[in-house]
C-alpha cells in the first residue's frame, strides 16, 4: 500500500490513515475478523472486495458496513478456497487492474471428526486455509505486482504457537484430531507467508508479505452488527471474566487492518496484540522460534506447490 501517513505518526486503531484509491481484497470478509477487517478498511475510503463462498452472506455484510461507512466503497467477489479450480475465475471477477492488498482470513475449523476433504480431494482445514490462500496469490500474483506497493497479509492463528509440522503427513491421513489439524493448516499458513518474504525480498519485489495473527478473540467479547453478528445478554455476561485476558473480533482484526495500512510494518514480519500475544493493541512481535526454521518453510512451499500443481517460482512470471 502507498504510504498515506508520517511515518513517525503514532498509531491509532481508532483514527486510521485515509486509503482511498486503494483497493483491498478480504477473504472471509463476510464474517468474522474477516468482518471487521473489511469494516474498518472501508473507514479509510479504500474499495474493499469480500471474498466469500456465499453471495447472499456477503451482500449482508456489504450491507452492515455500508449503513456503518456512509459512503464506504465495498463490493463482494465469489470465492471458494476449497474449489482450486474456480480461483482463476474469481480473480478475474473482481476486474480490477491492480489490487493494493489481500487480507488472506477465510478459514474453516471443524471440532469433529470426521475427516472432510474439499472437492480436489485435501484435507478441508489444510486444503482451504492454507493450500487455497496459496493458489489464490498464484492469481493474484499480477494485480498485487501492478500496484506500487502491495501487501500480502496473512491471518494465522495464537493456536499454531503451540503446534509443529509433520511434513510426512501434512493431510492428516495418518493421524486426524481436528483441533491439531487446525493449528497446523493455520501454522502452515503463517509459514508460507514468511516465506513469500523471503521469495519477495530475493527478487527485489515491491510487493510485502506480512503474517499476523488476532490473538484470543471471542464472539461474547465482540460488539453486534446485526443481522451479521449479535449476541445475547447471556453471552454478553459470560463473556466478562475473559475481557480481562481476551478481546472481541472487532480487536482481532486491528493486527491485519495495520498490516495493510502502515508503511512501518516490513515485509516478514509477525504482528499481534500487545498484551501477551492475547489482546490489546497491535505490535510487532519475535517470530516464533519454529516459525523461523527456514527449511521446513521452504520444503513446506515447495510440497504445497506440488500438490496444487503450480510453479514454486510463480513470482518470476508475474
Amino acid at each position: 500500500m502507498k504510504p498515506t501517513a508520517p511515518r513517525h505518526a503514532p498509531w491509532d486503531v481508532h483514527r486510521l490513515p485515509p486509503a482511498e484509491g486503494t483497493s483491498v481484497l478480504v477473504t472471509g470478509g463476510n464474517a468474522g475478523i474477516g468482518y471487521f477487517v473489511a469494516e474498518q478498511l472501508a473507514g479509510t475510503g479504500a474499495t474493499v472486495i469480500l471474498g466469500s463462498r456465499d453471495p447472499v452472506k456477503a451482500e449482508t455484510a456489504a450491507g452492515s458496513i455500508r449503513a456503518r461507512v456512509p459512503g464506504a466503497s465495498v463490493r463482494h467477489v465469489r470465492l471458494d478456497l476449497a474449489d482450486l479450480s474456480s480461483l482463476e475465475h474469481s480473480v478475474r471477477a473482481l476486474d480490477l487492474s491492480r489490487l493494493d492488498a489481500v487480507v488472506h482470513n477465510a478459514g474453516v475449523a471443524l471440532d469433529d471428526p470426521p475427516r472432510l476433504t474439499t472437492k480436489d480431494g485435501h484435507e478441508l482445514m489444510f486444503g482451504t486455509n492454507h493450500l487455497g490462500h496459496l493458489a489464490l496469490t498464484r492469481w493474484l500474483a499480477p494485480l498485487l505486482v501492478a500496484a506500487p506497493a502491495a501487501r500480502v497479509v496473512t491471518v494465522g492463528s495464537f493456536a499454531a504457537k503451540t503446534e509443529r509440522l509433520d511434513l510426512a503427513d501434512l493431510q492428516s491421513r495418518e493421524d486426524y484430531r481436528p483441533k491439531r489439524t487446525y493449528g497446523r493448516s493455520k501454522l502452515a499458513q503463517m509459514y508460507v507467508g514468511l516465506e513469500l518474504a523471503r521469495r519477495l525480498g530475493a527478487l527485489g519485489s515491491s510487493v510485502a508479505s506480512v503474517v499476523v495473527h488476532p490473538g484470543g478473540a471471542l464472539d461474547s467479547l465482540t460488539p453486534a452488527r446485526p443481522p451479521v453478528h449479535e449476541r445475547t445478554p447471556a453471552e454478553r455476561l459470560r463473556g466478562g471474566p475473559a475481557a480481562l485476558v481476551l478481546q472481541g473480533k472487532h480487536a482481532g482484526a486491528w493486527p491485519a487492518v495495520r498490516a495493510v495500512l502502515d508503511p512501518r510494518v516490513g515485509s516478514g514480519e509477525l504482528w499481534g496484540p500487545r498484551v501477551f500475544g492475547l489482546r490489546g493493541r497491535p505490535h510487532r512481535e519475535a517470530v516464533w522460534s519454529h516459525l523461523s526454521d527456514t527449511e521446513v518453510a521452504a520444503q513446506l512451499w515447495d510440497r504445497s506447490c506440488e500438490l496444487i500443481d503450480i510453479d514454486p517460482d510463480f513470482w518470476r512470471a508475474a
